[in-house]
C-alpha cells in the first residue's frame, strides 16, 4: 500500500487534485485526463485496500490512456468554436495584408517586407517599393497579388 497516514486513496486523490489545478496553468487540455485517471485509481485503492503499488500504477497508466483517448475523440466530435478560426495560424493571419517589395520580383520571385520581417515572395513582376497584397502563404514564401484598387 502506498502512503502512511492518508493511505493510497488519499495520495491518489491529492495527485488528482494537483493535476486538475495544474490544468488551469498550462496551455491546452491534457492534465485533466490524468486527474481523472488519478481519481479512478483513488477509487480503486479505496475499494481494494490491499492493491499492490504496481497494480495501482498500472491502473493509473491504463486509465490515463483511456481518458486521453476519450478526450481526443470528444474534441474531434465536438470541436471548440472560435470567433477567430485563424487565431493560432500565423500564415493564415497574413493573408490580405499589404507587403512592400524589397527585392524586385523578376520571373515570379523576389522578396517583400511584411511588418518588421522580410520574406521570400512570388508573384507578378514588381519593382522595389511596390505594394502588393498577400494572397497565400506556402511555408516561408508569400504569394503576392496586385492590389485591386
Amino acid at each position: 500500500m502506498i502512503g502512511g497516514d492518508i493511505g493510497a486513496p488519499g495520495i491518489w486523490t491529492a495527485a488528482g487534485l494537483v493535476l486538475a489545478i495544474a490544468e488551469l496553468f498550462v496551455p491546452g487540455v491534457f492534465l485533466i485526463f490524468l486527474a481523472i485517471a488519478a481519481g479512478i485509481t483513488a477509487a480503486l485503492a479505496w475499494a481494494l485496500p490491499d492493491l499492490p503499488v504496481a497494480a495501482q500504477l498500472g491502473a493509473f497508466g491504463l486509465w490515463s490512456g483511456v481518458a486521453v483517448l476519450i478526450g481526443r475523440r470528444w474534441y474531434r466530435d465536438y470541436p471548440v468554436e472560435s470567433t477567430d478560426p485563424r487565431l493560432n495560424d500565423r500564415a493564415a493571419r497574413m493573408i490580405g495584408q499589404i507587403a512592400t517589395v524589397t527585392t524586385p520580383i523578376r520571373g515570379g520571385e523576389g522578396r517583400a517586407r511584411i511588418g518588421d520581417g522580410e520574406w521570400p515572395a512570388r508573384g507578378p513582376d514588381a519593382e522595389v517599393g511596390a505594394r502588393l497584397r498577400i494572397a497565400h502563404v506556402e511555408g516561408t514564401t508569400v504569394l503576392l497579388e496586385p492590389l485591386s484598387d
